[in-house]
């Protein structure tokens, strides 16, 4: 049975709010929850064949006694390629829905730990630990998981950043093989890297180039206060380390303590190359941003001396060369939105093409690895696609990203 559960996405232990029910174990999670109802859908659940065979010849039946004696008509392909297509966008468009309404959902609890930061600092972290966990229950299963590009972002900026650092950053330490109470520490840590610029003027709390000498000091003293902040909220040492060095670099030209790769824990090394990363992805300034596709590139060509090597090669691995939110232009000249990367195959990537034929709001997602005779040519900025294409794939102007089961759905098209 395919099943929905009417239940914030941070009540249950599932990585969706709808899944089929596979096991036993599924089963006995259910109970426990104490839910009196569950929503079904008979049309994505695996009906006994034979009954539905009974029931459609009773069906047939009905209509005959009704006075229709005529056998009822076979479909025809172009029929059956509509609802196939049909079926394929609708869980398509769930699966979207699921993942934006859990961003939705960890969006609301982060900006509830800044909230109780100042006035009730202990209450903070445990609620920083509880939504910590939370993504964990979702992320720490049973094989791939892809990367998602989301239509929409959280509201404020510090909110998104601190979102993707900490997605990013626990999917990084899931390839690394991390223990949970690794994991949590990174969690947490990366949640709250930035937490001193509560107490830094509106203005100073992203560096710009245009900063002085001094307007660079403060900028950079949200690092010195979100170490007293994190002491003041009885941060574990792991946490509080992130907070201390996600501006450090692995060359020591980092700060505020300019310590080098060598100082620097597991958890400190893998913040300050993601929080890079969206750094470069959603500056202030949005016109000033670099596709997921240039930003890696860059961290690659000029930052290698800045990041640990291999964390950084692993890093390129997951994003895939081409990431979420990149516009490509394919191997039979078709533009396109790269939308999710399974890590896994990270050359091929899941994409939304551009497609004369269909029109925008029904399009189908291209599972390109399923797709041996279509590629990506080349990454692009935006602002070179063709005006149509453009208008069509409709790039983000701030890139958020979050994770599903990589499996090829109904909600994809394969070959």
């Amino acid at each position: 049975m395919f099943i929905h559960l009417d239940l914030g996405w941070m009540s249950h232990p599932f990585p969706l709010s709808s899944f089929k029910i596979a096991s036993s174990d599924q089963l006995l999670i259910l109970r426990r929850l104490g839910l009196t109802q569950v929503r079904w859908s008979p049309a994505k659940s695996d009906l006994d064949l034979q009954s539905s065979e009974v029931a459609v010849a009773a069906d047939a039946g009905d209509a005959a006694v009704a006075g229709d004696s005529s056998a009822p008509s076979q479909p025809s392909p172009e029929d059956l390629a509509r609802e196939a297509h049909r079926r394929a966008l609708a869980a398509q468009r769930e699966a979207l829905r699921l993942c934006e309404e859990q961003y939705g959902e960890a969006a609301i609890g982060f900006r509830g730990v800044m909230d109780l930061v100042q006035p009730d600092p202990h209450a903070a972290r445990t609620q920083a630990e509880t939504l910590t966990a939370a993504l964990l229950d979702k992320m720490l299963v049973e094989g791939d998981l892809n990367m998602r590009l989301l239509n929409e972002a959280a509201g404020d900026r510090s909110t998104a950043h601190a979102l993707n650092v900490c997605i990013i950053a626990l999917l990084l330490g899931r390839a690394f093989g991390l223990g949970r109470d690794e994991m949590m520490d990174l969690g947490v840590g990366s949640l709250l890297h930035d937490v001193g610029k509560l107490e830094v003027a509106a203005r100073l709390r992203h560096r710009d180039e245009s900063f002085t000498a001094a307007e660079t000091q403060a900028y950079q003293q949200h690092v010195v206060k979100g170490v007293a902040i994190a002491q003041t909220m009885g941060l574990a040492p792991g946490p509080l380390l992130i907070v201390a060095q996600h501006h450090e670099h692995a060359d020591g030209s980092g700060f505020p303590q300019k310590i080098n790769m060598d100082r620097m824990s597991t958890g400190a090394r893998i913040v300050a190359l993601v929080n890079r990363f969206d750094g470069l992805c959603n500056p202030l300034i949005t016109s000033k941003a670099m596709t997921p596709h240039e930003a890696l590139s860059l961290m690659f060509a000029q930052g290698r001396n800045r990041f640990d090597a291999t964390m950084l090669n692993a890093f390129i691995r997951m994003m895939g060369v081409y990431p979420p939110g990149s516009t490509v232009q394919l191997t039979d000249d078709r533009y396109a939105l790269v939308v999710s990367v399974n890590s896994a195959r990270p050359l091929k990537p899941r994409v939304m093409v551009h497609d004369t034929k269909v029109a925008k709001e029904e399009a189908l997602i291209l599972n390109l690895e399923e797709m041996p005779d279509l590629g990506i040519r080349r990454s692009l900025k935006p602002q070179f696609l063709p005006r149509a294409s453009l208008d069509y794939l409709s790039p983000r102007a701030r890139i958020a990203y979050f994770f599903d089961a990589a499996s090829t759905g109904p909600g994809e098209l394969a070959a």
